[in-house]
């Protein structure tokens, strides 16, 4: 026993099944074999304690939650197809072949339809621990197959559904971490893309952006003058306290190619800060004096800090110093400064989203999140005269700059919700008549959100990977190292399916 109470003396023992000697690796906790072949041998590398650990607080969250949501606020647990028909918008979904020729299925991306018949089907407070497919490609935080906690509720607000969660997650926060107290702190969208720089920011440390457009619009350095004259065009800027000696010329580098590569209207600048507060680097020497130190000033640095500036068009500069926001912080940390506390769990709401953007390779508009957000109320005349200004009651729960849940209060107005489908996103009724129908027979008003439950214990355990979480996940390229998968199937099955298969080349045959 682990408490070292009983010794048990063997007086005899029987070898019930020998392993064989020449296993793929030893299931010890230090020098692990790389991750493809602890895949291709799951069921060894389940054993090892980390996986072990992580999985049965798996286990144990889920099974505290369903007591909250069953036993004290009566949700009852209601089991949604997988196997539904293809939804335009979102991710892409996985096809499956039927016996009816040219007919297919598609696995759910999320039981979002679903949930949503279930309230107005009369179940006013509905749950599921739900298996989700979505087909994005090689993504190492993403798998073709996760679970997430899908709520949904009538008749509630923002403000109901908020305290839900907070219940929720407080009720099943395991014993062994730091203490975490509601209310979590909520934040406007434009506000975390301002100051973060993303959508779902990372509040253990500081280091927030600040727009310095204003500053440079007569600097002396045209470069910079410039790239702030167009309208759309801002400067913002972020310090990393004392980066100087690991900020290297290398890191420099390799930050101005992910500007040119991802943020290419995106200007970048990276100063280091002198004495008197004067600055150092490219364009630095083009900066009337004056213009640096107040520069300095504003951002509050000091002597040994690193100044990192972007100019161009707002939405680029922003995403741009977001992703350097942390590349930065990582940096640090390697070299033995803490930045962020590993033993920190900040939530953070995320609230007022947009509702509609451009689709950046049609140029149509598109749905943020999902087509079914109610708007907020002051917004609603511009659905029907100016789309893209239009908020929504869309709410994302982030924890330590991970997005662990989402949710909306729902459109429930069938007439609304046929404008949103039809005049805006130009979406028909093959797939979601069925909706429009529903909503006309009396629909609650009604809202929900969804847990993505491997992130979130992906955070609570500290792994690296949401594949260390799951028992038996896919690779980033999302096959199956283990059986195979995906595999071949047999002319008879093809022939069942309707289904004909052309190569175009040795590789797509392999």
């Amino acid at each position: 026993m682990s408490s070292g109470e009983v010794e048990v003396i063997a007086a005899t023992y029987q070898v019930i099944n020998q392993a064989r000697s020449d296993l793929p690796f030893l299931i010890r906790d230090h020098n692990k074999p790389k991750e493809p072949l602890r895949l291709k041998f799951r069921y060894l590398d389940l054993r090892h304690n980390e996986l072990q650990a992580n999985l049965r607080l798996k286990s144990q969250v889920a099974k505290k939650m369903r007591d909250f949501l069953q036993d004290k606020e009566g949700f009852i647990e209601i089991t949604t197809p997988t196997l539904s028909i293809n939804t335009p918008g979102g991710a892409q979904e996985f096809v499956v072949p039927s016996r009816h020729p040219g007919k297919f299925y598609s696995l759910v991306q999320s039981p979002q339809t679903y949930k949503q018949l279930a309230v107005i089907g009369g179940f006013d407070r509905y749950f599921q621990f739900a298996v989700c497919y979505r087909d994005e490609g090689a993504k190492p935080d993403r798998q073709p197959e996760f679970m997430q906690l899908d709520i949904e509720m009538s008749d509630v607000t923002i403000g109901d559904v908020k305290h839900l969660i907070e219940d929720l997650v407080i009720y099943a926060w395991p014993s062994h971490l730091p203490t975490i107290s509601p209310p979590f702190p909520s934040i406007t969208y434009s506000e975390a893309v301002t100051l973060y720089g993303t959508d779902k920011p990372d509040t253990r440390f500081d280091w927030k952006l600040q727009d310095v457009t204003h500053l440079l619009k007569n600097c002396g350095a045209s470069v910079l003058e410039n790239a702030v004259l167009m309208s759309g065009n801002s400067a913002h800027s972020f310090v990393i306290p004392q980066g100087q000696d690991y900020i290297s010329k290398k890191v420099v580098s390799a930050w101005e190619d992910l500007a040119q590569k991802e943020h290419s209207q995106a200007g970048l600048s990276v100063f280091k800060v002198d004495s008197n507060l004067m600055l150092k680097g490219p364009n630095a020497k083009k900066i009337f004096p004056d213009q640096q130190t107040q520069l300095s000033r504003t951002l509050e640095t000091q002597v040994g800090d690193v100044m990192v500036l972007a100019a161009g068009r707002t939405d680029n500069v922003l995403g741009l110093l977001g992703k350097l926001r942390l590349q930065a912080a990582n940096i640090l940390e390697k070299a033995g400064i803490p930045v962020r506390n590993p033993c920190s769990f900040n939530f953070l709401w995320v609230v007022d989203f947009p509702l509609f953007e451009h689709d950046p390779d049609s140029g149509k508009i598109m749905a943020v999140h999902h087509p079914f957000t109610l708007p907020r109320e002051e917004d609603v005349d511009y659905l029907y005269t100016d789309p893209l200004k239009v908020r929504s009651q869309h709410y994302d729960l982030v924890l330590n700059g991970c997005e662990v849940g989402g949710g909306s209060i729902r459109i429930h107005d069938p007439t609304m919700q046929r404008y949103v489908l039809h005049k805006i996103l130009g979406i028909g009724e093959t797939s979601l008549g069925f909706l429009n129908d529903a909503l006309e027979s009396g629909a609650p008003p009604h809202g929900g959100i969804a847990l993505g439950f491997d992130r979130y214990i992906a955070e609570l355990c500290g792994a690296n990977s949401i594949r260390d979480v799951i028992a038996f996940p896919k690779s980033i390229e999302g096959r199956c190292l283990m059986s195979g998968a995906p595999g071949h199937i047999t002319e008879e099955e093809k022939q069942l399916y309707n289904i004909i298969v052309e190569c175009n080349s040795t590789k797509n045959e392999s």
